[in-house]
């Protein structure tokens, strides 16, 4: 299994996070705030857990999604 983590930056807005956690990660507005806090204190946090292709499918659709709108939030997978 393989570990779906996004790093903090000091130019994505915190509600864009929100917004892509909550649509390609399918969280509630709840979760998804309390994950990008969490990414928010510590630099980075894990939003999912997940096969490896699902895992790298989520992550190019947030970096898709963060590029569209010139943010530069970076969203990598690691193995669990």
């Amino acid at each position: 299994m393989y570990r779906v983590v996004l790093h903090n930056d000091h130019y994505t807005t915190q509600e864009f996070v929100v917004s892509v956690i909550m649509t390609v990660f399918n969280k509630s507005a709840a979760e998804a705030t309390r994950i990008m806090l969490d990414v928010h204190r510590k630099g980075r946090g894990t939003i999912g857990v997940y096969p490896y292709d699902i895992a790298a499918t989520k992550a190019y659709q947030v970096r898709q999604l963060a590029k569209a709108q010139d943010f530069p939030l970076k969203c990598t997978v690691e193995k669990a």
